[in-house]
């Protein structure tokens, strides 16, 4: 260990820092750059950083990037951006943990293969340190051994190479890079700490792919090796090495030129353990590795390891074991369900608690992406708009803060977050996890002996249920369908069991159940009957969610009800916003514009849902079923030309209203899927995603449908407060997958 890392010694028993981290990777694939920090907006909100103090976190990886300040060399380098940033971090007492080149490979004037590179990046630190000499933590280049992979193994990024002699020299570039840069920054700051990220990756095998494993399990701490100067003859992957290209004379510069990490930053993820099986046909349509030796499978452990992945407490000991230095964990993501990213935060929180208490000094765990992140489940090759959120949600054009973020303010302040969602297991911990028989090896048993099983921490075991009411609707039971799937417990109550109108019957069910949120999907549907059957119509869609929010006020439970795109008449022409004015022109619209406003005075921290014209896989009655099956058995089937819609799939719906929950949000909401479609429009999409033929569709005006309740000809819905379900051609082929079956149902008429 170097002097400068004694520097950063602390007491294990000083509380664990809680770090953060914004997603910046610039990324080159060919000759295009794909920049995290533009297609967040971050690079253009300056506000942002008070957001991210205000979460009580310590210190934020942060970039200051080389190929956005210095693009064309360090003589014309812009300073602006960097110079706000910095400043704005320095009055906020958030420290910056600057990160020089993130996943990328510098300007268009060098590359991971350039000989040079090394020293062009020293010559870039040496003036942000020169610049900002206060700052004494950086990370010069981003898991060298994790890009040299993608860049120089696996073609995906640039220079797009798939040998190993690229692959060894793009590492040694981007490790000597980071030696030659702290020798530059600590010319300006003496005191400059290396914080040096890795993926925390581990593979584990089969018993003929055992050599495999152990080469990728020594390969794994290569780019901790060089800097740390134990890349010497004897070491495992010296000769990989120099048979890779590199000259015996560059593995002695790192024994020469020591630059031990103060702090090894460690980044795992669900997906950094991995399984390799030689048996392919047991994972098609997955893709397959080649040694020259053995085709084979590379799988994510959790999805078929009995036993695996071990969690990122085993591998962080493993490390510590290795190198006997401070640790933190630097990159905490998953990108998944609102739920899951609290389990799996507070799972990795916990055990770095757990380690300190075991005398392992891990210093920090780091919010990782509190932006969310884009395209990186196509590894940030194309920009295809995937976008998942993360500690701030920005798909309403804004940072909208999440249940991380209320989870993250509870950790920093030393106190333990708890939540009801948080009573079960992640899905990483679930048998549903499996998409093929569990395996084991014998690894497995070595493992499950010398170490015992992580237990789910008892702490967080609120059993309140989420209450669900109307179960014998589509909705209601869509509700406790997904809720089953993401493991959030729950009651689905009928109207025998709670009807909502009536306050007595109300009280019962919530002293009963004891919920700590109330989702309600009862009501009255039919739109046509509505406008004769008005008293019924009123008192279940109108009377019932008032009832529901004295009550949940009264005990403050969160309340969730639902309205409709029927609020509206038809006369704007551009999708409707939250704010926009109600002027029903049937009575269901009636019914439910007057919800919305008993619901919102009684309880303004209610969730009010409006939504619009339902598809989904697990209800025969919708009309884009009914439309098929139709179709499939060559019935016509009548559909409107002139009415404008939004439709809404269902499984999307359910799965944002349960985040949004989770969320705590509260007021109004519009949530349907992007686009505008007629229902005609969507009758013939539907078919053609289901290879049916669209002869049978007889296109028609509204009026020629003989409906008794007036509908208006246009009621897309848009959203000021963010577009949160996907695109409605993706909810089609997810209806498609889902559906798996043949279109058989009765036909129906609709608008």
């Amino acid at each position: 260990m170097t002097e400068l890392s004694l520097e950063v010694q602390q007491p294990l028993h000083q509380r664990l820092e809680l770090w953060g981290g914004v997603e910046c990777t610039v990324n080159r694939t060919h000759d295009v750059y794909h920049d995290q920090l533009n297609r967040s907006g971050h690079d253009r909100r300056l506000a942002d950083l008070d957001l991210f103090a205000e979460l009580g976190i310590k210190a934020i990886r942060y970039p200051v990037l080389w190929e956005r300040i210095a693009p064309q060399g360090v003589t014309t380098a812009d300073w602006s951006w960097a110079d706000e940033r910095m400043n704005r971090l320095r009055e906020l007492g958030l420290k910056p943990i600057v990160g020089l080149v993130h996943h990328g490979s510098g300007p268009r004037y060098t590359d991971l293969l350039d000989r040079q590179f090394p020293e062009k990046l020293a010559a870039y630190a040496a003036a942000v340190a020169e610049r900002y000499p206060w700052i004494e933590d950086y990370t010069p280049v981003n898991e060298p051994l994790t890009t040299a992979r993608f860049s120089g193994l696996y073609g995906f990024w640039y220079p797009h190479g798939r040998a190993d002699n690229i692959f060894a020299r793009a590492l040694v570039n981007q490790c000597r890079a980071i030696a030659e840069a702290m020798k530059a920054i600590r010319k300006h700051q003496p005191h400059a700490r290396l914080i040096q990220t890795e993926d925390l990756g581990k593979t584990h095998s089969t018993k003929t792919l055992a050599y495999q494993a152990t080469f990728e399990n020594e390969r794994r701490w290569l780019s901790f090796d060089l800097l740390c100067g134990r890349v010497s003859e004897e070491h495992p992957m010296h000769a990989y090495l120099i048979k890779g290209g590199v000259h015996p004379s560059e593995l002695d510069w790192f024994q020469a030129n020591v630059c031990t990490p103060d702090v090894f930053g460690f980044n795992y993820y669900v997906t950094s353990e991995r399984f390799i099986d030689e048996s392919l046909q047991a994972y098609e349509p997955c893709g397959c590795d080649d040694n020259g030796q053995h085709r084979y499978a590379n799988v994510d452990a959790v999805r078929v390891c009995a036993d695996a992945p071990h969690g990122v407490a085993v591998l962080l000991r493993e490390a510590w074991e290795r190198y006997q230095s401070p640790m933190a964990i630097t990159e905490v993501q998953l990108s998944c369900s609102r739920e899951e990213q609290l389990r799996w935060f507070l799972e990795t929180w916990e055990a770095a608690k757990r380690l300190r208490n075991e005398g392992v000094d891990v210093r920090a765990v780091t919010a990782w992406a509190l932006l969310g992140a884009y395209d990186w489940s196509s590894l940030v090759m194309f920009e295809r708009g995937h976008y998942e959120s993360g500690v701030f949600d920005l798909r309403g054009g804004y940072p909208r803060p999440t249940a991380l973020a209320h989870m993250l303010r509870t950790l920093a302040r030393g106190e333990e977050f708890s939540h009801p969602v948080l009573s079960s297991r992640g899905w990483w911990r679930r048998r549903s996890r499996f998409f093929t028989a569990p395996i084991k090896t014998e690894e497995d048993t070595r493992v499950r002996v010398a170490t015992p099983r992580i237990r789910h921490s008892m702490r967080h075991r609120d059993r309140r249920p989420l209450l669900i009411i109307g179960a014998t609707g589509t909705l209601g039971r869509a509700f406790a369908r997904i809720c089953d799937q993401r493991a959030i417990t729950y009651r689905l109550l009928s109207r025998a069991e709670m009807d909502i109108a009536d306050a007595d019957s109300v009280e019962r069910a919530l002293e009963a159940y004891l919920p700590w949120a109330v989702v309600n999907t009862a009501g009255y549907v039919r739109v046509d009957d509505a406008e004769h059957d008005r008293e019924r119509c009123f008192r279940e869609n109108t009377v019932g969610p008032a009832t529901l929010a004295s009550s949940c006020t009264k005990r403050g439970i969160q309340l969730t009800t639902f309205s409709s795109d029927l609020v509206f008449d038809g006369r704007v022409r551009r999708p409707y916003e939250e704010p926009d004015e109600c002027k029903p022109l049937n009575y269901y619209g009636e019914s439910k514009a007057a919800a919305e406003d008993l619901v919102l005075n009684i309880f303004p921290d209610a969730l009010v849902i409006r939504t619009s014209a339902f598809f989904g896989p697990w209800d025969n009655f919708n009309f884009v079923t009914q439309t098929l099956s139709a179709l499939h058995e060559t019935q016509p089937v009548k559909a409107a030309k002139d009415c404008f819609i939004s439709p809404t799939y269902v499984p999307d719906l359910v799965h944002t209203t349960l985040d949004l929950i989770i969320d705590a949000e509260k007021g109004l909401w519009h949530l349907s899927n992007q686009g505008s479609v007629s229902w005609a429009e969507l009758a013939r999409w539907a078919a053609e995603a289901a290879g049916l033929k669209t002869a049978a569709i007889i296109e028609c005006e509204t009026k020629d449908l003989n409906l008794r309740a007036q509908r208006p000809s246009y009621s897309v819905l848009g959203s000021r407060r963010g577009m949160l379900l996907q695109p409605l051609d993706g909810a089609l082929d997810d209806f498609m997958r889902a559906c798996g079956r043949r279109f058989d149902q009765p036909a129906a008429e609709c608008a």
